[in-house]
């Protein structure tokens, strides 16, 4: 693997700005590795991470649920989930605010005089981070048939079951996640420049299914169908499993590297261990970073151990850009697409004869790491107190677990012994035939997900204009997002449906006050 530039105010905190230096990325790579706490650190904590007793009053830091890293700006606009982690030195603002800056690029195909922005596709869903990341918040499907939308902010995974001893030998060995699709690889691009045909369009048809709550009332759910069609590369393979996704929120990633791994397997249960049906599993996948296998946190099938990863996969897979942690400028095309393989690029000997250099890729990492959870809106109304009581109640922090605390994250001291509230275990559940997409990823299966977060959930509609949710967005809101909880979520979800309506509105005021 070879030497990354870095600047050390990147790594080492209290360096000058801007001086840049040398390092091994293996040695990076160990030192970066997320401590735990020592014996005598944060002595009260302990008891902090205890499940609640007490619903009459908020627990300690409840209400800035990203720990001193909580954001301190407003959370009545759409910029809320798009500023910095609250106790950040004024010395790391600018390399946020940089980072910032490459995450709204917006990319140009090469060659072009703009040299710093040209390396776009030649096939791509989108044409920069905020586009996909829709103001850092939650992505959406198309909102109507009959309006196209160039958001970029659904995607569409591809693979195909393992064929041959060498691709059986290499998901065993975590090496991969998936097998790509032969001739399309393993995410459909919609979009492609000048000259190129994009690889499809995937159209979606929803029927409704109605569900009937205690006390009488009636939800429709919208079932999802899925088509790929305008094929420009010949026909899919046969047998190939897709999974629609939309882009989540990028709100408080850096809290959630920064939890170990301890913790996280602490609330792993082997399948029918768990007397209450909720089992919780690890997915375990392949560091670019790192050459090594580890815990997946990332991505609606916790398919990607770290943040910068999931960076340069993005760029990678979505834009069609180059790093040095994916040094493809032609990003997911195949031998079967000669044509995008050849196309010019905007490698430079400038970025290291990628696309975007470390330079610019570590600042867009730390943009990543840094984007703030916002505090709470009324978190101790007594009726949010109360939906509070129901939610755990319900089962729901069988996998929406409230509390982690962070260990040492080396460089970012504001990042660093945080109590925060994510709502999720970061581990792999099965969530019945319902919400399956039937395509396995890394030790996921095709019926399992990871536990998604629920900070923020309350300001999607503030910071995104929507209130859609899901690994495809389905749910128009968080009532049919519960509804449509199957395998171990099923006992929780027919415990909400069973309510009284006065109590579903309790426990659903709760999430909106995440």
């Amino acid at each position: 693997m070879p030497n990354r530039v870095v600047p050390n105010s990147i790594v080492e905190a209290g360096a000058p700005r801007l001086s840049w230096r040398r390092v091994d990325l293996r040695r990076r790579s160990a030192a970066a590795c997320w401590g735990s706490y020592g014996a005598g650190v944060d002595a009260g904590l302990e008891d902090r991470l205890k499940p609640a007793t007490d619903f009459t009053k908020l627990e300690v830091g409840e209400a800035k649920h990203g720990g001193g890293a909580t954001s301190r700006g407003s959370t009545s606009t759409a910029n809320a989930f798009s500023l910095s982690s609250g106790n950040m030195s004024f010395r790391r603002e600018l390399d946020f605010k940089i980072g910032n800056s490459i995450f709204r690029r917006l990319w140009v195909s090469a060659p072009s005089s703009t040299d710093a922005s040209d390396g776009l596709g030649p096939l791509f869903n989108s044409r920069g981070c905020q586009n996909c990341h829709l103001k850092d918040g939650r992505g959406h499907p198309p909102l109507s048939a009959d309006v196209p939308d160039d958001s970029g902010s659904m995607l569409v995974r591809l693979s195909v079951p393992a064929a041959t001893q060498d691709e059986k030998e290499k998901l065993e060995a975590h090496s991969v996640n998936s097998i790509p699709e032969p001739t399309y690889g393993g995410q459909l691009q919609d979009r492609s420049i000048q000259g190129f045909k994009a690889e499809g369009k995937l159209k979606i048809d929803y029927k409704e299914k109605p569900v009937t709550l205690a006390g009488g009332e009636v939800v429709n759910l919208r079932t999802p169908s899925y088509e790929i069609g305008d094929l420009g590369y010949g026909p899919m393979s046969p047998d190939v499993m897709i999974s629609p996704r939309v882009a989540p929120p990028m709100i408080g990633l850096g809290l959630l590297e920064a939890v170990s791994e301890e913790q996280i397997l602490a609330n792993a249960v082997p399948e029918g261990a768990d007397k209450d049906g909720i089992s919780g599993k690890p997915n375990r996948v392949w560091s670019r970073e790192h050459e090594k296998v580890m815990l997946g946190r990332f991505g609606w099938k916790a398919g990607v151990p770290t943040i910068a990863q999931q960076a340069a996969e993005a760029f990678a897979g979505d834009i069609g850009i180059s790093t040095t942690i994916m040094p493809f400028p032609s990003s997911d095309c195949t031998e079967k697409q000669p044509e995008c393989l050849n196309a010019p690029n905007g490698n430079s000997p400038r970025y290291q004869n990628v696309e975007v250099g470390d330079e610019l890729f570590d600042l867009v990492t730390f943009y990543s790491q840094n984007l703030a959870v916002p505090a709470r809106r009324k978190p101790d109304d007594p009726e949010v107190l109360k939906g509070k009581q129901l939610f755990y109640k319900s089962g729901c922090t069988g996998c929406h677990n409230p509390k982690f605390r962070t260990g040492e994250v080396p460089g970012q001291p504001h990042l660093s012994h945080q109590l925060i509230y994510p709502y999720t275990d970061m581990l792999l559940h099965d969530m019945g035939e319902g919400l399956a997409d039937h395509r396995p990823e890394g030790e996921a299966n095709g019926y399992e997900w990871r536990t998604p977060p629920l900070w923020g959930v309350g300001l999607t509609e503030t910071v995104s204009g929507h209130t859609l949710f899901l690994h495809d967005g389905r749910a128009r809101n968080v009532t049919e997002a519960i509804l449509w909880h199957g395998g171990e979520g099923q006992a929780s979800r027919d415990a909400f449906a069973n309510l009284p309506k006065e109590d579903r509105d309790r426990l659903i005021a709760f999430v909106n006050s995440l």
